[in-house]
């Protein structure tokens, strides 16, 4: 009889614990280049991500009537298109419920289509070009401006407020550079600006001599590049050197970052800066002070930009998969469509194709080497 009431009280143990380890998984996947030259963007990124996930987790997340266990499923695509949609696959592969999408548009563009065929929602905080949306997915959203937003404030800004006449402008061949420079291209000659000069160069270089050489003989009052900090901060040393110490520096949010200082070793042209982000200063976003300070503990001197807007793009997803009851992209992605959802950067919802809806639109500048809003 005591023999069968060990093994009764065996038996129930392990039921109890069998169903502590079957609680359910859900994975969230995050892409983006945590390698290489935008490494610096890629870990902040997957930090944001990182943060949401455990920020859930510590606080308890149901769906369906199911208390879950949220996981992190994070590739490295490197900045490289083969390698960013390798990873997409992979997700697609290990069934996440949903992905944190990539940085660069030239790789979150291919990558939007493997999550499509598949059926697993992607959410970027990140990628700015506005292909990204023509194919209208529904498995494709995006939580910032977009580049022609981007390109059209700092157009207005250097033509409007600050009285420019002339422009060179510079880009580096990708999705983003390109996009981003047609933009501010066409709003400029809109608004009267003279383009000069158009160079381009690519995301991998570093030596730049040349082509400010060539944009130096026309003189122009600023100078445009679309593109990222690896270029953007040499680019600076190398307008110091050349003279070009005057003209102001216009770009996207792919410069836009603390780490430009670093990279342009404080060069003084460094003051001539003025870049464009999709969203809110950190000042300015409903949960931004107390979300830095926090993220600033969690991971010290990382952030760059983007970091707050994966957060929410976390959060979002599974946002609409409680609200489904079901992780199941097939089931939630209509909630995920009508999402009306306060996050730590913005009210996020979206146009029916995926883009955000009024978003807004912030200009810094650098002074002593710190990033500040444009007054």
């Amino acid at each position: 009889m005591q023999l069968k009431l060990k093994l009764t009280v065996a038996v129930a143990i392990a039921a109890v614990a069998g169903i502590a380890t079957a609680q359910e998984v859900v994975k969230i996947g995050h892409v983006g280049p945590v390698s290489g030259p935008q490494g610096h963007y890629g870990k902040d990124n997957e930090n944001g991500v990182r943060m949401a996930v455990d920020d859930m987790n510590a606080k308890g997340v149901t769906i369906g009537g199911k208390k879950v266990k949220l996981e992190l499923m994070a590739e490295d695509d490197a900045a490289d298109p083969k390698q960013g949609t390798a990873a997409a696959q992979k997700l697609c592969d290990a069934k996440v419920a949903g992905v944190v999408g990539h940085l660069n548009s030239g790789v979150t563009i291919p990558a939007a289509k493997i999550y499509h065929d598949c059926g697993i929602p992607m959410v970027t905080g990140a990628a700015t070009n506005p292909n990204l949306t023509k194919p209208g997915y529904d498995t494709t959203y995006r939580i910032i401006a977009n580049d022609n937003a981007l390109g059209a404030a700092l157009a207005a800004y250097a033509a409007e407020t600050l009285k420019l006449k002339t422009v060179a402008v510079i880009d580096d061949r990708t999705a983003y550079g390109q996009g981003l420079a047609s933009v501010f291209k066409k709003v400029a000659q809109d608004k009267g600006m003279k383009v000069v000069e158009e160079q381009f160069t690519t995301d991998k270089s570093t030596d730049f001599m040349a082509i400010l050489t060539a944009i130096k003989a026309k003189n122009p009052d600023a100078i445009f590049y679309g593109g990222m900090d690896a270029q953007a901060g040499p680019m600076l040393r190398q307008m110091q050197q050349l003279g070009l110490s005057k003209q102001k520096f216009f770009g996207g949010d792919g410069f836009c970052t603390t780490e430009l200082a670093k990279l342009s070793a404080n060069s003084p042209t460094l003051g001539n800066v003025v870049c464009a982000v999709g969203g809110s200063s950190i000042e300015k976003m409903p949960g931004g002070k107390e979300w830095k300070a926090r993220y600033d503990a969690k991971f010290p001197g990382q952030f760059q930009v983007y970091s707050p807007y994966k957060y929410d793009a976390a959060m979002l997803l599974v946002d609409a998969m409680v609200r489904a009851g079901s992780s199941d992209p097939k089931k939630y992605i209509p909630e995920l469509k009508k999402s009306n959802y306060q996050g730590v950067t913005a009210k996020i919802s979206f146009e029916p194709n995926g883009e955000m809806k009024n978003p807004a639109v912030t200009l810094f500048s650098y002074k002593n080497g710190e990033k500040l809003p444009v007054d």
